[in-house]
């Protein structure tokens, strides 16, 4: 019995224990398990150079590099100075016979630059100001193989010349669009800096449409890239490229005070490059069209005379007479606002727009007269009023002739200071003439020439014969008198 009373106490302990627990946490309510959580607080002030967190989208600019540095090209020249007249040392014998009796004979000159392949058949795109005046040309490719280079056409008014190698399946380089490229983008600059081959350099486009006013044409187009990639003497003509490796410019200039470079570069935009080269290649002369305008940029002063509500377009200033504008119906006073569309507000842009196109081409310009918008078709016309292509250049080739610089040994025996020698002669006005191979020509209409480019000019603005002097290897003195017009 007493065991029996034992089991129950304990029993009713038990339920009263469990009871007792369930009612005080139902009084409590449940404790709340404490966790310490770190919690990274973020410095106030950081270093500029060094993100806080990776913000990534930085290019690879490796594909870039390898897709260009086999298509840039190291070119060489060799030119000579005009020589000069120095006194005889005696101050005595000048007082009384005056200075200049001694003729210095013209010094070599060395130049060197970059060019870039466009074909795999070796013509290269350089600047006019690498080869300008260059009796000799030598182009070294990126596996060091040298070749001697003939200039096919050059065009002072955009800076870009054309050269050909005798060589095949070159590396070459595709044309980009620098109409898309945007401030900002990233470019890579490659050339050939201080003699360093194979150089390339990286930043970003600085601005756009640049008028630096160095070419010193009436007739320049100068619509620069400007960029931050480091370009120095040597990079001229090299390749300014996007980050698929493509041709988007032709670097050309820096803005420095030094002469090396001190944060600025330009290009020549492919789209100005693109056209120069198929005149070149198919013509050897580039084919410009021209509005007959002469205009100037719109700034806030002008904005406010012609009562403009913004900055905007471009003021025509004059309009020739019985030029393409003119005959359009386009005035002086009228706001060009887009060239076949696209919106032009600065001169270069105009110019570069405009620069695209060929004699005889069509162009819609859209003006801004009495605050209304009137769009014109211009029938675009050459530097002499007409519609057709220009081939100016075709007249030396008249001559059937080619030829190469006299050599030191030609210029010892005959005491020559200046000379171009007829390499080779074919079918022309100078067989006609009774010329013969390796006759060396001193001078054209009396002026003295050292280079075919120097004949060439004479050729082009003559407007009478060409009367020419010069001398054989063996001595003898001949004159030649050709008519190259009939």
């Amino acid at each position: 019995m007493k065991a029996k009373s034992l089991i129950i106490v304990l029993i009713v302990a038990f339920i009263g224990a469990i009871l007792g627990v369930i009612t005080y946490n139902g009084i409590s309510g449940p404790r709340l398990q404490q966790i310490e959580v770190p919690v990274k607080v973020a410095e106030a002030t950081q270093y500029a150079a060094i993100p806080v967190v990776n913000q990534g989208g930085y290019p690879d600019l490796t594909l870039a590099a390898e897709k260009s540095i086999n298509s840039v090209v190291h070119v060489k020249t060799k030119g000579k100075s005009s020589g000069g007249q120095f006194g005889s040392g005696n101050p005595l014998f000048d007082f009384f016979f005056g200075p200049g009796g001694f003729q210095t004979e013209p010094q070599p000159i060395i130049g060197t630059g970059s060019g870039v392949v466009l074909t795999r058949d070796g013509f290269i795109v350089t600047n006019n100001h690498v080869i300008d005046n260059a009796d000799d040309i030598e182009v070294t490719l990126n596996d060091k193989r040298s070749f001697k280079a003939v200039k096919v056409g050059a065009d002072p008014t955009t800076d870009i010349a054309l050269l050909k190698i005798e060589a095949s399946n070159l590396s070459f380089m595709t044309y980009g669009n620098s109409d898309a490229i945007k401030i900002g983008e990233w470019v890579l600059a490659v050339g050939n800096p201080f003699n360093l081959n194979s150089t390339v350099t990286a930043g970003i486009v600085s601005a756009k449409s640049r008028n630096l006013q160095i070419l010193g044409n009436q007739l320049g187009i100068e619509s620069f890239i400007q960029t931050d990639a480091a370009v120095n003497p040597g990079n001229s003509g090299g390749a300014l490229v996007n980050t698929k490796g493509e041709l988007v410019g032709i670097n050309t200039a820096i803005a420095s005070r030094t002469g090396s470079y001190t944060g600025y570069s330009f290009a020549v935009p492919v789209s100005i490059v693109q056209k120069v080269v198929a005149d070149l290649m198919e013509f050897g002369e580039v084919q410009r069209g021209l509005l007959g305008i002469s205009i100037k940029d719109i700034d806030n002063e002008l904005a406010g005379k012609l009562n403009l509500d913004k900055v905007k377009g471009v003021y025509v200033a004059e309009v020739a007479e019985g030029g393409g504008a003119q005959k359009a119906g386009i005035k002086s006073g009228d706001i060009i606002l887009k060239i076949n569309n696209d919106e032009v507000n600065t001169v270069p842009q105009l110019q570069e727009r405009v620069s695209r196109h060929r004699p005889g081409d069509k162009v819609n310009v859209l003006v801004l007269r009495d605050g209304k918008s009137k769009p014109f078709d211009v029938t675009l016309r050459n530097i002499q009023g007409g519609t057709q292509l220009v081939q100016t250049s075709s007249r030396i080739l008249l001559l059937g002739a080619t030829f190469e610089p006299i050599s030191d040994k030609d210029k010892q025996a005959l005491r020559l200071v200046n000379g171009l020698k007829v390499k080779s002669i074919s079918s022309g006005k100078f067989r006609d003439a009774g010329i013969k191979e390796g006759y060396i020509i001193t001078k054209a209409n009396r002026i003295p020439i050292s280079s075919e480019n120097d004949l060439k000019k004479v050729v082009d603005v003559m407007d009478e014969g060409l009367f020419l002097t010069g001398i054989y290897p063996n001595g003898r003195v001949a004159y030649y008198a050709i008519n190259i017009l009939e």
